[in-house]
Parts: structure tokens; sequence; C-alpha cells
């Protein structure tokens, strides 16, 4: 975690995988883009929740699903690039690792896209607070894998 920008939460989300994880590159990347994948799930979730339990002005509405739209986009980049790993070897190393980093860099301007249009619209505040929490832990989360992307 030496090599993230948010080290805490590096710490905190992946020492519970220590032991599994050990001192194997592949499998800290994997984990992280896993433990990332699923929260980038749940936020989208909660969103998608918020948005049907909520009544939203016209312009919250469309901050929402722009919001719900993007974060899918980070779930598939994210999804793409567990993939990929799983797909490495010695031959196609370098290319793989540069599609990897491609798509987990996407999901973190998806995240960015996200926190903009929301902070943006002039959100009722409760709403704004609840969901920017849920988008930055995802947005540093993301950028705490391509990191460790960065660094295999």
């Amino acid at each position: 975690c030496r090599v993230t920008i948010y080290r805490r939460l590096c710490y905190n989300s992946l020492s519970i995988y220590a032991t599994q994880i050990e001192s194997n590159p592949k499998l800290l990347v994997h984990t992280a883009l896993n433990l990332t994948m699923t929260a980038s799930q749940r936020t989208s979730k909660m969103m998608r929740k918020l948005a049907k339990n909520n009544i939203l002005s016209p312009k919250e509405g469309v901050a929402m699903a722009d919001c719900i739209e993007e974060i899918s986009d980070s779930v598939d980049e994210l999804n793409k690039s567990i993939g990929e790993l799983g797909h490495i070897n010695t031959s196609n190393f370098a290319l793989t690792v540069s599609d990897i980093q491609t798509w987990v860099s996407a999901a973190l301007t998806d995240d960015g896209t996200c926190m903009d249009g929301v902070t943006e619209v002039g959100m009722n505040i409760y709403l704004k607070n609840l969901i920017s929490k849920h988008i930055v832990k995802v947005a540093h989360l993301t950028s705490n894998a391509l990191a460790l992307v960065n660094n295999y």
C-alpha cells in the first residue's frame, strides 16, 4: 500500500486478505480491483434506491441518472480489468497491464464525472452528502487500485 495515495484505506480494506495475498502482486491487484468493483456496485444500488424513493427535482433526477450511468460504466471497466488480469501471461504482460491501466483510469474518471454532476446541480444537502460520501470512497478505492496496477 506504500504506492497508494490513500494508504489507510488501502491497509484497512486489504489487510483482512493478507494471509491469502501474502506477497503475490497479481492477487493483491485482483483483490483491490474486486473490492473496488463491489463498492461501486453497492454505491450504484444505493443510488438507484435513492432515485426511486425520493422526490427529486428534474435537475436532481438528471444528475442522479447520469451519476448512476457513470458508476455503471465504472463497474464495467473494473470488470474488464479483472477479466484481463486473469488472462495475463509473460507474452502479453505489458499490453495487458496497459489495458488494465486504461480501464481503471477510465473508471476513476467516471467516478469524478459522477461527483461533479452531483455537486454542480445544487442537489439537496442530505442527498448530496450521502452520495458524495459513497462516491469519494469508491474514487479513493479506484485510485488505490490504479496505483497497485501501475506498480504491478
